[in-house]
């Protein structure tokens, strides 16, 4: 079966044989885990140091160059929301 990637399904997750640990993913796919804008993915990445930092997928240190997210760091910062969400009052 063939997935076929649409904004509203993250293409990292649907296929079931990548290592999520060495699965990078872009940003529409980090917007659709988390449930965060991009807007506010950089806030976070700038006011949050529990949120996964990107990797920079080119040499070129400029503003815009592509970046991903590791998957595992994502689902990981998923779940620790979910945990905490009992603790905030």
């Amino acid at each position: 079966m063939h997935t076929i990637h649409t904004p509203h399904q993250p293409s990292a997750v649907s296929a079931q044989n990548f290592d999520p640990a060495i699965t990078l993913i872009r940003m529409p796919d980090l917007e659709a885990i988390t449930g965060l804008a991009r807007p506010t993915v950089y806030k976070r990445l700038k006011d949050d140091p529990t949120f996964p930092r990107p990797v920079p997928l080119s040499n070129s240190k400029s503003r815009g160059s592509p970046v991903g997210f590791v998957l595992a760091e994502v689902q990981a910062w998923v779940r620790q929301r979910i945990a905490l969400r009992g603790e905030a009052a």
